[in-house]
């Protein structure tokens, strides 16, 4: 018997919840049904381009007439704490994109609302499903890099130089918590997806470009409670434009070997004392880095249908936000700081 379709709706129609809509309509047993935008005439727009027949102003009333199995939150961080208790408040699940929130006590506060809502919440944190991500895992589970004890990330784009920088999401400039809040976070999660959970953070970061109020600069130390260390050198700078799929190159280190990512999303595999050489793997120029979104959405369908844990679900999403709030702590302390929950 096929399974029950789920309706859902998508609230906010701003640059990447057209990826996210794009993968909806490559899903199969799942409907949008409506998307709702305070900005005039976008969500008509959006609706109009993806093929979606409910158009709203407002969550509130969206909620309340279509009455959606689940919500896809696509709005800027301020608005996500009262967007899931809307939207757990009318028993919908919430898929909510990162940042989760912009302090921890709204984050904690998603994911109790969802709690006593008895409904799912997850993170939409589509990085870890990107497909070279996905092999250095399997390379990593299988043995074939030996025991791993160093992962480095560099992350180089150009799209923050000049006067006016981040054209395609422009409110980049006003962030007062930039790199490590917008972009890192990426970084950070998948770095827990390889390596295991963080145990503290050493961070430096500083604003190079004038034209934005948060730092475009970071380096963070990282060091795992398994003892792994990792390292996350980014700026948002000195990269081309436009940038390489994987927005810099990843170093994995293990005892027998190593792997590495190109920005072009391919891999390249090292076994001590031969040449490095192509590692082959399924990917795909479809979709959203390697068809990321689209992983990510089928999996926490999957998950919502059969009541397993996913990858991203919210409480255990928070050890990444501590995480990132962490590298905030370190840099304003100059200090080693713990990954753990904020005190």
């Amino acid at each position: 018997m096929p399974e029950q379709e789920l309706k859902g709706a998508i609230i906010g129609a701003g640059y990447f919840a057209g990826f996210q809509a794009e993968a909806w309509n490559r899903i199969d047993g799942v409907r949008i049904a409506a998307v709702a935008d305070a900005e005039p005439g976008r969500a008509q727009e959006f609706a109009d381009k993806w093929g979606i027949p409910g158009v709203y102003a407002d969550a509130e009333t969206l909620l309340e007439r279509e009455k959606p199995d689940f919500v896809d939150i696509a709005t800027r961080p301020g608005s996500h704490v009262a967007l899931t208790t809307q939207a757990a408040g009318q028993g919908a699940h919430v898929i909510c994109q990162k940042p989760m929130a912009p302090t921890w006590e709204e984050c904690v506060a998603m994911v109790d609302a969802c709690d006593a809502a008895g409904v799912r919440l997850f993170i939409h944190e589509n990085w870890r499903w990107q497909p070279w991500y996905r092999e250095i895992k399997r390379l990593l589970d299988t043995g074939a890099l030996g025991d791993l004890f160093h992962l480095g990330f560099t992350m180089r784009t150009g799209d923050g130089r000049g006067a006016e920088p981040y054209r395609v999401q422009p409110y980049f400039r006003e962030m007062e918590r930039l790199l490590i809040y917008e972009m890192g976070v990426h970084l950070l999660d998948t770095c827990r997806y390889l390596a295991g959970e963080i145990d503290t953070v050493y961070c430096q970061m500083r604003r190079i470009n004038p034209a934005i109020r948060g730092e475009d600069y970071a380096l963070v130390q990282l060091l795992f409670e398994s003892g792994v260390h990792g390292l996350i050198d980014g700026n948002r700078l000195s990269g081309p434009v436009p940038h390489g799929v994987a927005l810099g190159s990843l170093s994995v280190e293990g005892e027998r070997g190593m792997v590495r990512l190109s920005p072009d999303g391919r891999l390249w595999l090292t076994e001590y004392g031969k040449e490095e050489a192509p590692h082959p793997f399924a990917s795909t120029d479809e979709g959203y880095k390697g068809d990321s979104v689209r992983a990510t959405q089928e999996h926490l369908i999957a998950c919502l249908r059969s009541g397993q844990i996913a990858e991203s679900e919210g409480r255990d999403y928070l050890k990444t936000v501590a995480a990132m709030l962490a590298c905030y702590r370190s840099a304003e302390t100059g200090q080693a700081t713990s990954a753990s929950t904020p005190s």
